[in-house]
């Protein structure tokens, strides 16, 4: 069974770079661990990426290796193929949830998004990002909302599945 991550909560994160990881979260984690069993940590990715990301992604470790697969599709040795795997692959970490449901974030990784005290965790799917909450208002959400102030005012998001379908 697929699981999707749902929802946006905001966590505290301790000096020491922890942070809770929402608990539908860390089913979808422990999902999508094909080593994972009762009483193991769930494993996932962190991909930090280039300069202009201002926020982390976390995969689960299915979800990467299908990515990981789409990069070797890729001719060896093509540009493509050398910065996707530098941007996925290099600019990324390995990382597990521990027996509290916590995660450690590297300083590198808290420096790089301006994260403080608080996090602000999103769904998006098959992932979910962390942000400086502050950075996803300004960001995200303003671009969510010049989005659909272009849209007629009885605009519903989901007639955007009917074009998926050739409708």
């Amino acid at each position: 069974m697929v699981r999707r991550f749902r929802g946006e909560f905001h966590q505290k994160v301790d000096g020491k770079g922890r942070v809770s990881i929402p608990a539908g979260f860390r089913r979808v984690l422990e999902n999508g661990d094909p080593a994972w069993s009762e009483g193991k940590s769930p494993e996932f990715v962190i991909v930090y990426g280039d300069h202009r990301r201002q926020y982390l992604e976390c995969y689960t470790l299915e979800a990467a290796a299908e990515v990981d697969a789409q990069i070797a599709e890729l001719p060896r040795g093509s540009i493509e193929r050398r910065m996707l795997e530098r941007l996925f692959n290099g600019q990324s970490l390995p990382s597990s949830v521990d027996e509290t449901g916590r995660i450690v974030l590297p300083a590198k990784l808290r420096t790089k998004i301006g994260l403080d005290d608080t996090a602000y965790f999103i769904a998006t799917g098959d992932t979910f990002q962390i942000w400086k909450p502050e950075t996803f208002d300004e960001v995200e959400a303003a671009r969510t909302e010049a989005w659909l102030d272009q849209q007629p005012e009885d605009f519903d998001p989901l007639t955007l599945l009917d074009k998926t379908r050739g409708g």
